[in-house]
């Protein structure tokens, strides 16, 4: 087969109608998905962003972490957003709806893995994941960065561009129980810092903690002379974002 064959005479392809039709109403669900969110969760500052595998068994140590992680932000005057499914999601919306403070779920439709907790006292469901990880970073305070694979690498990754490049607020970032993270941590510096793909001081951007007690302090740490609320230019700044 040649490359005629293969891609046509270089004349465009005929449009689908019925298919540019689908697309076009595709924004409207992507609208409605944005708005409700901001609706919801600009009302439930200051909150922190907790990420981890939807694998974790609920007696894996990774699990009770959470759990109790998430306990203390809640009692601490945090509302907890998770994404609402199992494993590590759920410990985290368990542990805040146990404690002091709002439990929220962002859900994710997904073929498999997903399906939502029962400790969800706020509930979003999204179609699309670019519209939800705008969700977790828009209204969080902090990113809290358990044990998990593809999903929470992603979510890290994502905050750690939008801070580095300006894109949004300085937040705390916190990855929680160094032996799991060290080898990510040392491959940044030893690769990525040598390489010059990102600078020394981007290894500032993140911290690794291992207790409850020590992340709830590290958030504070951060907002000790200034507040949670976000000074004018970062919320202009969150409305490019």
């Amino acid at each position: 087969m040649d490359q005629h064959e293969l891609f046509g005479n270089g004349s465009l392809n005929p449009l689908n109608d019925s298919l540019m039709s689908r697309e076009s109403w595709k924004i409207f669900q992507i609208m409605a998905e944005f708005v409700e969110g901001f609706e919801r969760l600009s009302q439930i500052k200051p909150s922190v962003s907790v990420f981890g595998s939807a694998r974790t068994a609920p007696d894996h140590p990774y699990y009770k972490l959470a759990e109790d992680l998430s306990r203390e932000l809640s009692d601490a005057g945090f509302s907890v957003v998770s994404g609402g499914g199992p494993g590590i999601m759920e410990a985290a919306n368990k542990g805040a709806h146990g404690g002091k403070s709002p439990s929220i779920g962002l859900n994710i439709q997904l073929p498999h893995e997903q399906a939502g907790n029962p400790y969800q006292d706020i509930s979003l469901n999204f179609r699309h994941f670019f519209s939800r990880k705008v969700m977790f970073v828009k209204y969080a305070s902090a990113y809290v960065v358990l044990p998990g694979g593809f999903g929470t690498l992603d979510e890290l990754a994502e905050i750690l561009t939008l801070v580095q490049t300006g894109k949004t607020r300085r937040i705390p970032i916190i990855l929680v129980y160094k032996p799991y993270w060290q080898g990510l941590v040392d491959w940044f510096r030893d690769t990525l810092v040598a390489e010059g793909a990102i600078n020394a001081e981007d290894m500032d951007l993140f911290q690794v903690l291992d207790e409850p007690t020590e992340v709830v302090d590290a958030i504070f740490a951060h907002y000790e002379d200034r507040g949670f609320e976000p000074s004018r230019r970062e919320r202009e700044m969150l409305l490019d974002l």
